[in-house]
């Protein structure tokens, strides 16, 4: 008989809190991609966007409009892991939030960055100012299409016959 090779494979063991963290991350993600989410901000950036101007000054009324932003979103997700999670801190988790910042992929960060960083909060709704007024990113000047092989059929033979 042969002998078998033992193949040792790298495990990852990771404590029960980062394992924890994990987990509120995955919920996280689900959470903020389900359509319900995605509808109250849309709705809440609808109702306030035309506030919202691309100058250094902040208006005064940006902070009020930013704490009730905290209140909804933030009150919104805390609801929805409680669910799959009983017993959740969200204190707790946005301390944990500081140690693993650099392992959350860049969307659920910067979304949870809205939630502290005014700045994040105030250029999301410029973005979404630019995109309901036309004036996004369009990259479609940009682009010219080629086939990369010679087509067998000739332009002629190529029309519509009826």
């Amino acid at each position: 008989m042969e002998a078998l090779e033992e193949e040792n494979f790298g495990v990852s063991i990771s404590s029960p809190s980062d394992a924890e963290f994990d987990a509120v991350v995955g919920y996280l993600e689900d959470i903020i991609m389900d359509q319900d989410f995605q509808l109250i901000q849309r709705n809440f950036m609808d109702k306030y966007y035309q506030e919202f101007d691309d100058t250094e000054e902040n208006k005064l009324i940006y902070t009020p409009i930013f704490n009730e932003y905290i209140c909804l979103v933030e009150k919104y997700i805390e609801e929805k892991l409680l669910d799959r999670i009983p017993g959740f801190d969200m204190s707790a988790f946005t301390l944990s939030l500081q140690q693993h910042k650099d392992e959350i992929a860049g969307d659920i960060f910067d979304m949870l960055l809205t939630f502290t960083d005014f700045l994040a909060f105030k250029e999301m709704f410029l973005d979404y100012r630019a995109e309901k007024e036309g004036r996004g990113l369009d990259l479609t000047g940009g682009f010219l299409v080629t086939p990369l092989s010679k087509s067998s059929v000739s332009p002629s033979q190529n029309s519509l016959r009826h």
